[in-house]
């Protein structure tokens, strides 16, 4: 497969999404180059890149276009798949539960967050209350390995560690403490921003309450 071709990343500097794409590419030691986008003047090229969803991140291999974070990450592993360790486990049964844990992250602790940023009164409580049940059960997943693939770093890892930055975000906006909550995870995460490509792709926690409170804005949600 011609993975020598060129690679482009379409995306935004705080996507939960695009963040995993950026560290999968580091991980595999993947050179590309990154293009920022603006979630509400989208450019020509990511809506003919994207036309069904319209939103990032978008991969571009040469002349393949790859949607949708997970399966790009899917994909990275497969075409670098001599660069470096897989991110995914060898074993089929582990592999099925990888991908089931890393759709509840996308579905269940995207919604849940998002709802705490940008809702009131009792759907903002109903959201703290999801957003840390999600967590824990997250945790109980992890128990006491170092990351969730045991002993490496990998695809669940980069799935979930993007959330981390806009913890808090999340903490502000409710009212609460991940770390009082969910230490071990917290603890995970520290682990986690001991990689180079963790600790150079993420921005700062104060970095992304500044872009969710100027999207909250934006949106008139205040």
């Amino acid at each position: 497969m011609g993975n020598e071709e060129q690679v482009l990343l379409l995306s935004w500097r705080a996507s939960v999404f695009g963040l995993r794409v950026q560290i999968a590419l580091e991980e595999k030691g993947v050179a590309y180059t990154y293009r920022e986008e603006d979630i509400f003047e989208k450019s020509k090229l990511l809506l003919e890149s994207n036309p069904v969803y319209k939103k990032v991140p978008v991969l571009i291999h040469g002349d393949k276009v790859v949607r949708e974070s997970l399966i790009i990450l899917e994909y990275i592993d497969q075409v670098w798949d001599k660069h470096g360790p897989s991110l995914l486990p060898a074993d089929p049964h582990r592999r099925a539960q990888t991908r089931f844990w890393a759709d509840f992250i996308s579905k269940k602790i995207y919604d849940s967050g998002r709802r705490i940023r940008h809702s009131k009164g009792i759907e903002k409580e109903e959201a703290k209350e999801e957003f840390m049940r999600h967590l824990k059960i997250l945790e109980g997943e992890l128990g006491e390995k170092l990351y969730f693939n045991g002993d490496s770093f990998g695809f669940l890892d980069i799935a979930l560690i993007t959330f981390s930055c806009w913890i808090h975000t999340y903490e502000t906006f409710g009212g609460f403490s991940v770390k009082k909550e969910c230490p071990k995870l917290m603890t995970w995460v520290r682990r986690c921003m001991e990689r180079e490509s963790v600790a150079k792709t993420l921005p700062s926690p104060l970095q992304v309450y500044q872009i969710a409170c100027l999207v909250k804005k934006k949106l008139g949600f205040e």
